[in-house]
């Protein structure tokens, strides 16, 4: 078991999952028995999974990144779903319904991860109320993020979705700083983000910084002008994601 194979690992465990959406307010009794069902794993960056492949397991992010992405297998095109980083967790939608989804999962960094059995996972929702109380927002926040990335899609040019996706991850008393989460990702992934191609977001982000509205350098995204993406963007209120 992996609280007692990796005693001093599962304290800085027990310290990530007690701030993490997920397991947020739950008691040591409760994580304790919880984490015993849990066994470690590692993705090497770049690595790519299919839904059916993880559909058996669920899985808690304890560093690294994580996209989440549907594909196209005729055309190539990507389309990025989530980007999950520590403390979330995968597939919950599988986990739900019991069926694969027809996703790919990629590590964006090295990954370092819990895993449980699915059915493992669904005793928790059905014998844990304290559990519920954090899954069932965390549920919702990822609907409302599908919610939010239909609705770019379908009704904002690329400019004002390429706004939008880079104000969720700027930080609110430091919006000169590098970019929360995506602070490092080629044009090509931002591109899968929001349903376009590298090229555009390569031109539109050129375009801003002639402008003076945004700085790249060393491969980071810094804004200079926030108002003017606030703009940009229709105004639209910059959440960033949990920390």
């Amino acid at each position: 078991m992996l609280a007692d194979a990796h005693s001093r690992g599962v304290v800085d465990v027990k310290a990530l999952l007690h701030h993490s959406p997920l397991f947020e307010g739950l008691d040591d009794a409760v994580l304790d028995e919880m984490l015993s069902h849990f066994r470690r794993e590692t993705w090497k960056q770049g690595r790519q999974v299919t839904g059916q492949e993880s559909g058996q397991r669920f899985h808690i992010i304890l560093s690294g990144r994580l996209k989440m992405a549907q594909i196209n297998p005729e055309t190539g095109r990507m389309v990025t779903l989530f980007l999950l980083q520590p403390g979330d967790g995968f597939d919950v939608i599988s986990l739900l319904d019991g069926q694969p989804d027809p996703l790919i999962f990629e590590a964006r960094d090295d990954l370092l991860m819990l895993s449980t059995p699915m059915q493992e996972a669904r005793r928790w929702i059905e014998q844990h109320p304290a559990f519920n109380r954090s899954f069932l927002p965390y549920l919702g926040k990822q609907m409302r993020t599908l919610a939010n990335l239909a609705g770019d899609l379908a009704l904002h040019d690329t400019e004002t979705r390429l706004a939008r996706l880079i104000l969720r991850h700027v930080h609110h008393e430091q919006p000169d700083q590098p970019l929360r989460l995506i602070h490092n990702l080629s044009h090509e992934s931002l591109a899968e983000m929001i349903g376009s191609v590298r090229v555009v977001v390569n031109r539109q982000l050129q375009h801003w910084q002639r402008d003076g509205v945004v700085v790249t350098r060393r491969g980071e995204l810094i804004i200079k002008e926030l108002e003017a993406l606030l703009k940009k963007a229709m105004h639209f209120p910059h959440h960033t994601p949990h920390a």
